[in-house]
């Protein structure tokens, strides 16, 4: 049971996240084995290819190594996630003799959306659905704006302001991914943190996700950011470990 609710996390985790990444340019998602692969769509020029992603769980190392080795593009990541309570040394151990390096590492998170809290907002907290805001916030992330079609009741991702007058002091994004969500871009200005923000940011987003049928919401988090979310209802159910190859393959 706990193996395929981890298997189902996984899922949302990399159609969401490539969602995410297909907004600047198409990232594609398919299975290789028991691998989960996300990699750019084909481009004219392979030398414009960003990094590819291949996700491990409960895979022998040498035998997902074999498959990434055969299939991968130059350059690439493989991350590994492994459950909760499971030691992590004999994996750290067996990537870095078969030549890889360790990035980082991130809990990996889930919501199962039947307990919300509702912590008070000391700002205004609103979903982005006019091209006003859209413009407003891309200005700050220095992003194009999200796409018209992106704004309306029933689009598949959803992004969240905290707003001080007329400033934006935080934001966060839901991406409907496989029956549920995909958590990303979670961000308080320093200027406004310890106030409470990023949970009614949160708070927000978790109630639009149930009320648009999500079975759950999926995230990773870095240690610094993972304090949050068992707050809102997240339980952490593993950790990726993030490796590059210390040399990188020839194309």
């Amino acid at each position: 049971m706990a193996k395929r609710h981890t298997e189902a996390a996984i899922e949302v985790f990399v159609h969401g996240y490539s969602a995410g990444r297909s907004r600047t340019f198409p990232c594609e998602v398919s299975r290789v084995g028991p691998l989960w692969l996300m990699r750019d769509a084909p481009r004219k020029n392979p030398r414009d290819y960003r990094s590819e992603e291949w996700i491990v769980h409960d895979v022998d190392p040498h035998q997902a190594d074999a498959i990434v080795r055969r299939h991968a593009r130059p350059s690439f990541a493989v991350s590994v996630v492994i459950a909760t309570g499971q030691p992590d040394e004999p994996i750290r151990s067996a990537y870095k003799a078969l030549g890889y390096r360790l990035l980082r590492t991130e809990g990996f998170f889930v919501q199962p959306l039947r307990h919300i809290p509702e912590p008070p907002a000391v700002v205004a907290i609103e979903r982005v659905t006019t091209a006003e805001r859209a413009e407003q916030l891309a200005k700050i992330i220095r992003r194009q704006p999200i796409a018209t079609n992106l704004l309306g009741e029933d689009a598949p991702l959803r992004q969240y302001v905290a707003v001080d007058g007329d400033a934006i002091v935080g934001r966060v994004r839901s991406v409907e991914a496989v029956g549920s969500t995909w958590c990303e871009a979670m961000y308080v200005e320093p200027s406004h943190r310890r106030r409470g923000i990023g949970q009614a940011l949160m708070a927000k987003m978790l109630s639009d996700d149930r009320a648009h049928g999500s079975r759950c919401s999926v995230l990773t988090a870095t240690h610094a950011g993972a304090l949050l979310y068992p707050r809102m209802g997240y339980q952490q159910i593993g950790t990726l470990l993030i490796f590059a190859p210390k040399k990188q393959m020839r194309s």
